[in-house]
């Protein structure tokens, strides 16, 4: 199917880094909000930091986020040491197409981490990246409004 990820995983600190290299990835890109980073919290845990200079030291690391809101976009700039996208309308492929360019990077040397199979898993799929979903970072402190949709959301990658 479509939408099944590559890989689908618990979390970001289950992805073997080993492997993607061996796999031939050259970059990962990662969706922000909910997938390394508490949704708008603009803050990463001491994990998730250390993680991701660990990937950063071992590919061309960047945050592919839809967000837009300018002064979260600011603060998460402020602490971030890395290339980021926002307003990447994914699943659209467009901006993030032009992001790699701008990169020298081909899609298909990238793997795209996130949270949500119908906007990050699907622009991967669109791209022609690899794809790893992984659990949201906050998952046990989300509404249940929004794990109903995430549930919703799951079930169209089981079949």
């Amino acid at each position: 199917m479509f939408l099944k990820p590559d890989y689908n995983l618990k979390s970001i600190y289950d992805i073997n880094l080993d492997e993607l290299q061996k796999d031939g990835v050259k970059a990962v890109l990662l969706d922000l909000d909910s997938t390394i980073m508490a949704s708008k919290s603009a803050c990463y845990s001491d994990e998730t930091y250390s993680w991701l200079m660990n990937v950063q030291d071992k590919f061309f690391m960047a945050v592919v986020s839809n967000n837009h809101n300018q002064s979260y976009i600011e603060k998460v700039r402020a602490i971030s040491p890395f290339p980021m996208l926002f307003g990447a309308c994914k699943p659209k492929t467009g901006p993030v197409r032009q992001f790699l360019a701008e990169h020298n990077i081909e899609p298909k040397d990238c793997v795209l981490v996130g949270d949500r199979p119908l906007t990050d898993i699907l622009c991967g799929k669109f791209l022609g990246c690899k794809t790893i979903l992984v659990d949201s970072i906050t998952a046990g402190t989300e509404s249940k409004i929004v794990r109903f949709v995430r549930m919703l959301e799951r079930m169209t990658i089981r079949h």
